[in-house]
């Protein structure tokens, strides 16, 4: 039996766990304040796995200070994802 299936091999049914969004082992207040703090250098995307990103943000200045903003309000609304592609949904 398949550990990941979507559906279950024996009996055809869909799988509890596929149709939750997964969610990350990161919390949104530390990676807020790593944001508000040193959103600019691309801080919060090095502690959230996103290396590829966080270099750019930290050559661009976070894209003149606009990119962290961004990044700012999708923490607060629950919308900023990790490095797996996970949302980071748990405050502390």
């Amino acid at each position: 039996m398949l550990a990941d299936a979507v559906v279950c091999p024996t009996c055809g049914a869909v799988q509890r766990y596929a149709l939750e969004p997964l969610t990350s082992d990161k919390h949104i207040a530390p990676t807020l304040i790593l944001c508000l703090m040193l959103g600019v250098f691309g801080a919060h995307r090095f502690y959230t796995g996103k290396v590829g990103t966080a270099l750019l943000q930290l050559v661009t200045l976070g894209g003149l200070g606009i990119w962290a903003l961004v990044d700012a309000v999708l923490l607060v609304t629950g919308s900023f994802t990790d490095g797996d592609g996970d949302r980071i949904v748990d405050w502390l």
